[in-house]
């Protein structure tokens, strides 16, 4: 692989505001007293009043509106869907096209950092032990929030860096690692400690960390067992799946080998992460397998532009029915009409399989939960992430089967507050 597809692996596809252009665009800001943007946000960031903090050149104000309301304000400002939640609510839509919401968070997260001003203070750990399951954003949230509240935080990760699917499953031209490794730094700040290579259920067990004084949990362990489709050749060399092929890229910072010919089987934002990787790190040729057509794909359509734009080839309408090899190594892969008999055959080397993803069986060791059929706990994260056992919390993907990172958030600010409500009784 070359350096240069390496460095544009790497390299952020939207580029930043500067202070002119950031101020150029709060401008446009109507200044509503109900601010549809702010209420269309699900992790509470309030866009409303940090646009106007940036409109009359209060960036650190604005700054600390975002990281008060979203401690991974930085992270939900590169991969959040605003085109459906905050700029869908955006009056200027009536008037032209919507205000660049996610551009301007960005901008002032960006500042904050370059600024080294640190809108959140720590504060005293007085409070009982609380220990997160997994380092995804509803866990570095929760764990987050009830340091502020003056917990002593602990979040154990099984794998080696923090982080979950914002490190190991999310292209850094959305999200650049730094970026995650910043945010993880601030939330650090706030005293939260990180235990990275340690599986609860195997490594420590519930009751041992009892036993060392932690009375509340939080399991926000997400989802990591890739799926795939039975057909003939899916165990040949070349076939792989979203979960592999991104959680080696990104890691080593782009240093695998991509493939030459790649097919990418699925509409979702993960098969356009997949689909960027491979085009970004050097592929020939990229393509995309999905069933349905463009108008069904699950995927954000600013993320199907993109790919499109970068060059990647869609084949829409078409199911894998077979994947073909020679001497073991994958050929071709040969897809069916979805709603005919038509046939396509594409020659590829590699086939990455992005069709979503399931809770892993290894989840029930954890602690004797209620799960369902497909190995998510059952928890009502709306309300306040309780599950059958009282001490045990939990949200996101383990709950809901796979959900945004902004709604991760919000389900994450959800948990802390009813932890907190559960210990403050408990110590009465």
């Amino acid at each position: 692989m070359s350096e240069n597809a390496k460095k544009d692996y790497l390299c952020e596809a939207v580029p930043a505001f500067n202070i002119a252009t950031a101020m150029e665009e709060a401008s446009r800001c109507l200044l509503c007293l109900d601010a549809p943007c702010s209420q269309d946000c699900p992790a509470g960031t309030n866009p409303g009043d940090f646009i106007r903090a940036i409109r009359f050149r209060n960036f650190k104000g604005a700054a600390e509106i975002i990281r008060t309301n979203n401690v991974l304000g930085g992270i939900c400002a590169r991969v959040c869907p605003y085109e459906v939640l905050c700029e869908k609510g955006c009056s200027r839509s009536g008037i032209d096209k919507p205000i660049q919401i996610g551009r301007l968070q960005r901008f002032a997260t960006d500042y904050e950092k370059a600024s080294g001003f640190q809108p959140l203070e720590k504060v005293e750990a007085t409070k009982e032990k609380v220990a997160m399951i997994g380092s995804g954003p509803a866990s570095l949230t929760c764990g987050a929030e009830l340091a502020q509240k003056g917990y002593d935080v602990t979040i154990f990760e099984e794998k080696a860096i923090p982080g979950g699917v914002l490190s190991y499953g999310v292209v850094p031209a959305r999200l650049p690692q730094y970026i995650v490794d910043e945010e993880i730094e601030t939330i650090k700040n706030l005293g939260v400690k990180i235990e990275c290579n340690t599986k609860i259920g195997k490594d420590k067990t519930i009751d041992a960390l009892k036993a060392e004084g932690f009375k509340a949990f939080f399991v926000g362990a997400g989802i990591q067992a890739a799926k795939m489709l039975d057909v003939p050749g899916v165990d040949l060399d070349g076939v792989t799946n979203a979960v592999e092929y991104l959680g080696a890229a990104k890691p080593s910072n782009g240093d695998i080998d991509p493939g030459n010919k790649v097919v990418v089987i699925g509409g979702g934002d993960v098969a356009m992460d997949c689909a960027t990787t491979a085009r970004l790190l050097g592929a020939e040729k990229t393509m995309i397998l999905y069933r349905r057509t463009r108008e069904e794909a699950p995927a954000h359509k600013i993320e199907m532009s993109y790919v499109e734009e970068l060059g990647v080839h869609f084949h829409y309408g078409f199911t894998p029915v077979e994947i073909i090899g020679e001497n073991g190594k994958v050929t071709a892969i040969k897809g069916k009409g979805f709603r005919d008999d038509s046939i396509i055959q594409l020659e590829c080397d590699k086939v990455v399989f992005a069709i979503g993803q399931a809770a892993d069986e290894s989840v029930k060791e954890i602690a004797d939960l209620k799960f369902t059929p497909k190995n998510t706990i059952i928890a009502d994260e709306t309300k306040d992430c309780k599950t059958d056992i009282p001490y045990i919390f939990a949200g996101g993907d383990i709950v809901n089967g796979g959900n945004t990172v902004v709604q991760a958030v919000a389900v994450g600010k959800t948990a802390a507050e009813s932890i907190d409500k559960y210990l403050s009784e408990e110590a009465k």
